[in-house]
Formats: structure tokens, sequence, C-alpha cells
């Protein structure tokens, strides 16, 4: 049975993610950070699926030094769940969003973002990768933040490129492994991102709708279903792209 690693998976993308992933029979080790009754309901739903797996654990992406601790705990449950040492996909899912102005820009704001989606999963994905089989994959999620320019996203924005940049390093350093390394990039969706905005500014829903071909904008499942199909070998002959999943955005 083939095995994912899924960071931040107790909700939006990642959730979406893992629990398409297990209706196709790929078994899921999910991590959250401040969500472990959310990410534990996952787990749940994941294992109604039959013969598949899933197990939560804790990972703070902006603690590299806790990284170490976190690949022991991933060696023991591959180990006593699927009676393996090696996994098959990583999907670099977990980070944070959240506008803010250049001319109000702190240091805060900017080491937290640079921390959670970018320098974390680099750094994981450094230490995971020892842990994968030849010819899996990986999928990082970045944005379409990252070649269009929204008000308030420079830092965001700026940093999702640099991910799907590194991407395309990283797919030609892990060729000779037979590792795909793909990105998608998706556009406005309705998930927990900046901290739920849509659901505190519903306002904010209809406008992005009407600047998309189809006429709302996206759902978690949207971009979940594209990140499994990413990994599954019917893109075996795909690496070191970064596909926009956003409905025709801004066409």
């Amino acid at each position: 049975m083939k095995v994912a690693i899924i960071t931040g998976g107790s909700n939006g993308i990642g959730k979406a993610t893992a629990l398409e992933l297990g209706k196709r029979g790929t078994s899921v080790i999910l991590t959250y950070n401040s969500y472990k009754e959310r990410a534990e309901e996952v787990v749940k739903e994941i294992e109604k699926n039959k013969g598949v797996h899933a197990v939560a654990l804790k990972l703070d992406l902006t603690k590299k030094e806790t990284f170490g601790v976190f690949i022991e705990e991933v060696k023991n449950q591959l180990t006593k769940i699927w009676n393996r040492t090696s996994f098959d996909y990583l999907v670099n899912n977990g980070g944070i969003g959240g506008p803010m102005l250049f001319t109000e820009l702190t240091d805060e704001y900017f080491e937290q973002i640079l921390n959670t989606n970018y320098k974390g999963p680099i750094f994981l994905s450094q230490k995971l990768v020892a842990l994968m089989e030849d010819g899996g994959a990986i999928v990082n999620t970045s944005s379409s933040s990252s070649t269009k320019a929204f008000v308030g996203y420079s830092i965001y924005g700026s940093l999702k490129a640099a991910l799907s940049t590194w991407t395309r390093y990283l797919a030609n350093e892990l060729a000779p492994r037979k590792i795909r390394v793909n990105a998608v990039s998706p556009g406005p969706t309705h998930s927990n991102f900046g901290d739920g905005v849509f659901d505190k500014y519903p306002e904010y829903i209809k406008p992005l709708a009407d600047q998309t071909a189809f006429g709302r904008i996206g759902l978690p499942e949207d971009i979940g279903k594209v990140i499994v199909n990413f990994l599954s070998d019917d893109f075996g002959w795909v690496t070191a792209q970064d596909i926009e999943v956003s409905g025709g955005h801004l066409l």
C-alpha cells in the first residue's frame, strides 16, 4: 500500500487532499499544529475506507530544531502501522497566509511567512527525502499570487514564487531517483486561508468569483483532486511543473 505524508492536513486543502487519497486507497500521515481534534477527525474519516490507515502527528514548520524528533516519529509510525521503513508521496501543504501592506511590513510577519511557507518545507523535505521510495512524488502547494500582484501580498506572493522556483531545482536534483516534484498554485479558495478570511468577510467572495471564468471561487476539494492526480502514475512523465488551479481567475 502507498503511504503519503501531508503537512497541514487537519483542514482546508490539506484535509481535502488527505481524504481524496484515502478514497483512492492511499494511507496517510498528516500533520497538524494547532488543531489536534480536527486532525483526529480527518484520520477517522480516512479510515472509513477499507484497508486504509492514517495517523496525525504534531509539527510546527517554524521550529526546524524539532524536525529530527518528527522524523523519528514518522519512522516509528511507518514501522508500527505499515511494517515499512519508507513512504511514497510528500505534499508540502502546510503554511499560513494573510495580507500585510509593504509599507506596514514587520519583522515578525516576514519571519513567520518565511519560516512557515518556505524555510520549513525545504528543511523538512531535506530530511524526509531520505525515507522516500525511488519513483515517488512530491507536490508543493504554491499560490497564484506567485505570478500575480495582489495588494497586500508582496511578501506572501514572492515567497510562494520562491517555493515554485525551488520546486524546479528539487525536481532536477531528485530526477536520478525518478522522484517527480511539482507544484500547484491555487487561486482564491474558500478554505481556512488567512485565518478563515472568507468566513469572516463573505463580502470578498462575490468580487473574486466575478473575476473567475467559472463564476465562483475554489473549494479545497478542487485543489485536493489536482494534487492527488499529480501524485499518481497518470502524471508519471511530468516533473518540475507548477500548475495554476484557479478556475480561470483573472483570465
